[in-house]
């Protein structure tokens, strides 16, 4: 799980780890 959205969120990690 983590290691999908972190890949999509490559370009913005802040913007990922936020939104989840």
């Amino acid at each position: 799980m983590a290691k999908g959205k972190f890949e999509r969120t490559k370009p913005h990690l802040n913007v990922g780890t936020i939104g989840h």
